[in-house]
């Protein structure tokens, strides 16, 4: 097992499974209901199986977060001391049970490559006229879903900011009406991503086995997680996730294709910004 894969082996025999199984004539079945393990309460790990035929686990690893028992939080390298911490180390020094990447960033090491801003700090200002996602948390005012993700070809950017303290813009992968928007290339790499559902609830993705990203997505729509929208966070040896919570810890590294005996690989890459999930008080 590769070094970002650390799992208790009574969580590891919960892994999803899918067969290739078919009805009378031929005809598919409908997928299994998606299982998942509670980590407590408003925290579910899920693993399915990805799209076949690449190297690594094969596995897509989803967090499922509440957001009536958690909140998202954004940590800045740019906010503080300027400097970057791997995804677990932003989680253990914020008192997180998740943390994820949260976005790419420019040549600089701290910058985003698109807008990012909390209530008090703002990272990149700028709203890009390229990427069409942004995923907004931290809502201004009652009545508003605690997470969204939100598009642009559907009008939802016109007016910016929105009603939302924390903003992070990044590249579309599932619209507002549910299509995969990620054109097929022929590149593959570890993923990370984060979507939501439809019952509002965030889901934090990694996949470490290095697809191609629109293969990817096509899988997350088949998969029974009712995921409505969902947006492109890092990818390679930089994307990351890390889960604490249940008695377990969970630390899970990317990688890009055949890079698995290179040097450096399994050693987590320090980033400058971090989306974690903290207990709501």
């Amino acid at each position: 097992m590769h070094p970002g894969a650390r799992l208790a082996p009574a969580l590891a025999a919960l892994l999803v499974s899918a067969p290739n199984q078919s009805g009378p004539g031929g005809t598919p079945l409908p997928p299994p209901p998606a299982q998942w393990t509670s980590l407590q309460p408003g925290l579910d790990l899920g693993i399915f199986p990805g799209p076949p035929g690449a190297p690594g686990d094969g596995k897509i690893w989803i967090v499922r977060v509440d957001p009536s028992r958690f909140e998202l939080r954004l940590a800045n390298a740019s906010a503080g001391d300027a400097r970057p911490h791997t995804v677990r180390a932003w989680a253990v020094a914020l008192g997180a049970v998740v943390a994820i990447n949260a976005g790419m960033y420019q040549t600089d090491g701290l910058t985003s490559v698109g807008l990012m801003q909390t209530r008090s700090h703002r990272n990149n200002p700028r709203l890009s006229s390229r990427l069409k996602s942004v995923l907004a948390f931290d809502p201004r005012r009652p009545g508003l879903a605690p997470v969204r993700i939100l598009d642009a070809a559907c009008g939802e950017l016109a007016t910016v900011p929105p009603d939302y303290g924390t903003l992070i813009q990044s590249v579309r992968m599932v619209s507002c009406d549910r299509r995969n928007v990620w054109a097929a290339d022929g590149r593959r790499w570890s993923t990370a991503a984060v979507g939501v559902d439809g019952n509002g609830r965030a889901l934090l993705v990694h996949a470490r086995s290095p697809w191609q990203v629109h293969d990817l997505v096509e899988a997350l729509l088949s998969l029974p997680i009712d995921l409505r929208r969902a947006m492109y966070l890092e990818g390679g040896p930089v994307a990351q996730l890390f889960v604490r919570a249940g008695g377990r810890e969970i630390e899970r590294l990317g990688a890009f294709e055949g890079a698995a005996q290179k040097a450096g690989a399994g050693l987590a890459w320090e980033i400058p910004n971090a989306v974690v999930v903290v207990p709501r008080r």
